[in-house]
């Protein structure tokens, strides 16, 4: 397939592309430099000349403070760029697939979200991450919304991602121990979005590695206890001493309805991924040494 990746740069994007290349798909990756997802002209103008078969939408202003601090911003690339790529999809005949977020539910049920959970946003981001799902669906029928979180890879620079480097060099680390997610390995996050592509059936699917769920603070006890590092370097806290900005959901694990209805297989459980996530970044390490 020809396969054009917006936010290639981030986190996700260099997984999708590095995944989907290894599969023997015709990889366009453009990051936030390369293309605006919110100008309708420099889209369209992409998708025209590039005419990919399918668009994986990774391009997304994750700033959850930001978002709150700039609601227009966040409503630009997050609400209307969805839409504009669905529209340029469209245009072309090619699937859409767009990444949306566990935060659009409100995080006060108790055990799992599923796509039976009305979505309740409490926080800009939050907002406009779910208007990007629906405007996109409304746009072209041919559209796929995952939501995920808690994601983590190498390369992030969010908690998860950078939490063993931060330890190795001896920092401490304050991680939230009173609110729930599902981990999310961004390898394995970008192998389901091929098998997606592949079942090309639209509708809305979550996505996280298999497992009860965690907070920041178990997961970094595992990452940590498996990279052999210190675990006194971490220093449980509760979300409301940080003071954000923006409300979090307590409560964002996800879990999908549709996964198994359409074949597809249980995702690794977010501990093995966190095993394999320490085990590449020390062959890394070691590849780099040599």
């Amino acid at each position: 397939m020809k396969v054009l990746v917006t936010g290639a740069g981030g986190l996700l994007g260099r997984a999708v592309a590095q995944h989907w290349k290894s599969g023997g798909d015709q990889i366009v990756g453009l990051d936030h430099t390369s293309l605006d997802i919110s100008d309708e002209a420099e889209v369209s103008a992409t998708v025209e000349r590039e005419h990919p078969e399918v668009l994986v939408n990774c391009a997304a202003w994750t700033d959850v403070d930001g978002c709150e601090l700039d609601p227009a911003r966040a409503r630009a690339v997050n609400a209307v760029g969805p839409e504009i790529l669905a529209l340029a999809c469209r245009s072309v005949g090619a699937l859409l697939i767009t990444i949306s977020t566990d935060y659009v539910f409100d995080g006060t049920k108790e055990g799992f979200y599923t796509q039976r959970d009305q979505p309740n946003p409490q926080s800009t981001y939050a907002v406009s991450k779910l208007a990007g799902e629906r405007r996109a669906q409304v746009a072209w029928a041919r559209t796929i919304v995952v939501r995920t979180g808690y994601v983590f890879g190498a390369g992030g620079t969010n908690f998860l991602s950078s939490m063993v480097e931060r330890a190795q060099r001896g920092e401490r680390l304050r991680a939230i121990n009173d609110t729930y997610g599902t981990p999310t390995y961004a390898p394995d996050l970008a192998g389901r979005l091929r098998q997606l592509a592949q079942l090309d059936l639209p509708g809305t699917y979550h996505v996280v590695n298999a497992g009860e769920g965690a907070t920041f603070e178990d997961f970094a006890h595992l990452a940590l206890g498996v990279a052999g590092l210190d675990l006194a370097l971490v220093e449980a806290v509760s979300m409301d001493t940080l003071k954000r900005p923006a409300p979090r959901p307590r409560n964002s694990r996800l879990r999908c309805l549709v996964s198994e209805a359409v074949g597809l297989a249980e995702m690794p459980s977010w501990k093995t991924a966190v095993r394999d996530f320490v085990a590449a970044g020390r062959a890394s390490v070691s590849g780099n040494a040599s």
